[in-house]
């Protein structure tokens, strides 16, 4: 399907980077949502009334993050992506850890931690050392201009999409005619109609999850599987079976 396709596209979750050692939110026994209340840590509302609650919740999950590694997973779609077999990697992860396996165009429909933002005045900082070592000694980063909280540039419950990233991520989903989906469990919305979408439109629709999904039934293909197995298979399978385009 890979090989016959002219436009394809992956969309990736949570499940991709937990071999990376970053922790998912929904698994029952070990997700994130299984020890702490999402509303009370990770929503807007109550970031805006109690940020340090949100910054002593996130502190050593964005410092995971922020030194986290590509897994085979990650690499195997940037070779796709490298060699011409897919225009696009969507994803619900704000790792930003396909960028840095080498894919060249991402679409973060949920944010990254890269850059924060003042909730007041709108100015936006790099999330650098500087910053960093700030959140790290329990201090609330504050805007040098105006002294407005910053938010790092992740969305929370309570906020929209960012609208550029969700407009082009609806556009690949119209566009292509097949979608990879890895490692998500396609519950939260509206990043998980993405794939229903593009099946509207005729698309092919492979998963690759280790647990059940509300899709599996209008997939083409299920693979349950590692992804950090699977997708270094796939792409082995897809570079030896073709030419780079």
């Amino acid at each position: 399907m890979i090989l016959e396709s002219k436009h394809a596209i992956a969309l990736t979750g949570a499940g991709i980077s937990t071999p990376s050692g970053i922790p998912d939110f929904r698994s029952p026994s070990y997700g994130l949502w299984a020890r702490y209340d999402p509303f009370e840590v990770a929503s807007l509302w109550g970031f805006r009334e109690h940020p340090e609650r949100f910054y002593d919740w996130s502190r050593s999950l964005i410092d995971t993050v922020r030194n986290a590694r590509p897994n085979p997973a990650h690499i195997a779609l940037a070779r796709l992506e490298e060699a011409g077999y897919l225009y696009a990697i969507i994803t619900q992860n704000i790792d930003s850890l396909h960028q840095k396996a080498g894919a060249r165009r991402v679409i973060p429909v949920h944010g990254h931690v890269e850059t924060a933002t003042c909730l007041d005045c709108g100015a936006k900082y790099p999330i650098g050392e500087e910053l960093w070592e700030m959140v790290k000694r329990g201090e609330i980063p504050r805007c040098p201009k105006c002294g407005g909280l910053l938010k790092p540039d992740v969305v929370l419950f309570g906020e929209l999409l960012p609208y550029e990233e969700l407009k082009a991520a609806q556009q690949e989903a119209l566009l292509c005619d097949l979608m990879l989906v890895a490692g998500s469990s396609l519950m939260v919305m509206p990043a998980a109609d993405l794939p229903l979408l593009a099946k509207k439109r005729g698309s092919k629709l492979i998963l690759v999850n280790l647990q059940w999904t509300t899709v599996d039934g209008k997939a083409d293909l299920v693979i349950r599987e590692d992804v950090a197995k699977a997708l270094p298979a796939i792409a082995d399978l897809v570079l030896k079976g073709g030419a780079r385009r």
